[in-house]
């Protein structure tokens, strides 16, 4: 088999069909046809989008004029620019045919070309595989060139609606210790007078939730970076739900976001963070809380909401469990030190 490997243009309808069609055959295929994934439209609206914040390339595997597979390069603009994040997505049946090795070598040139030190992806497995992912596709074939599991995530799954009675429970629970705490909550963009604040938090959440051995820095807080992505949340169709906990001086405490996909029905936990001086005041409950009920009320036909937490995060996973979380399936973060 000759590979030959092709940017795409993401204004070509029949080059991303086919690129989005290899990737969802071969998460279909690995994690059950039931997997959550891109939509085509969210993937092609994503490519599409000219953005400040990252370097976003998609590739055509081909042998001849069948396409074997897809791969995708993402090299951020602003922060950790010494990393490239890598996707290579091979069907079964054009598997063991060298493709997707070759797929990542290329990828891996392509990064260091653009200067970058470390190469990150992900690979999701079942739930029932444990920790280390032994014997599913993605992990053994990311085992096999060079990469470590250096963050272990925990699907989990929340089927909709939630008993107002639990909500009314954990309402109880929350209030007395976060009083003096103001909750706002609102459907779409984060307001102008609160924006600068939610950033904040933001910023820090790759770096304070559980990172194992992930190779990133703290990002720099980027009003700018929040609306560009808040642009692309609308052109995907999708909705954002925010909740934020204020201080009484002002200042953002905790925060939460979920962000329902129109196409297939789902909402997705983005973030939650509460500042680490505000701690033990059970505010990620409270957030999380607030958010979830303005979810039920304005987005009512939403099926259920998926979240991935870090194994080692055993206090969020608890929080999460009190809704009626419940796992549902692995993913590894996986990395390799390119230079």
């Amino acid at each position: 088999m000759t590979i030959q490997i092709s940017r795409i243009d993401p204004f070509d309808d029949e080059a991303v069909d086919a690129w989005w069609q290899a990737y969802a055959a071969a998460e279909r295929a690995d994690r059950g046809p039931d997997a959550v994934v891109w939509s085509r439209e969210e993937s092609r609206s994503e490519l599409q989008q000219d953005s400040a914040i990252v370097d976003r390339r998609a590739y055509l595997l081909r042998d001849g004029p069948r396409v074997v597979g897809s791969a995708s390069l993402a090299l951020p603009l602003k922060d950790n620019i010494h990393i490239a994040h890598l996707a290579v997505s091979v069907p079964p049946e054009n598997r063991r045919c060298g493709v997707g090795s070759e797929a990542l070598a290329f990828l891996e040139e392509e990064a260091v070309a653009a200067d970058r030190t470390t190469s990150q992806g992900f690979t999701s497995w079942p739930y029932g595989l444990r920790s280390e992912g032994d014997g599913s596709p993605g992990r053994e074939f990311a085992r096999r060139h060079g990469y470590d599991l250096a963050l272990g995530d925990v699907q989990s799954r929340l089927p909709l609606p939630v008993d107002p009675a639990v909500l009314d429970r954990l309402d109880a629970d929350v209030t007395g210790p976060a009083a003096g705490y103001e909750i706002r909550s609102w459907v779409g963009r984060v307001p102008d007078d609160v924006v600068e604040r939610w950033t904040i938090l933001d910023a820090t959440l790759d770096t304070e939730a559980p990172t194992g051995a992930l190779d990133i820095e703290p990002q720099k807080p980027d009003v700018d970076s929040i609306r560009e992505i808040e642009a692309l949340i609308e052109k995907q169709r999708r909705v954002s739900f925010g909740t934020i906990a204020l201080t009484s001086g002002g200042d953002a405490a905790a925060y939460s976001q979920l962000v329902v996909s129109s196409d297939d029905g789902n909402a997705y936990q983005w973030g939650t963070l509460v500042r680490r001086a505000d701690r033990g005041h059970r505010l990620g409950t409270a957030v999380k809380l607030a958010n979830l009920r303005m979810l039920q009320r304005e987005a009512p036909q939403t099926k259920a909401v998926y979240t991935y937490n870090a194994e080692s995060n055993a206090h969020m996973r608890a929080v999460n469990k009190l809704f009626g979380f419940r796992p549902s399936e692995r993913m590894g973060e996986l990395q390799k030190h390119l230079v």
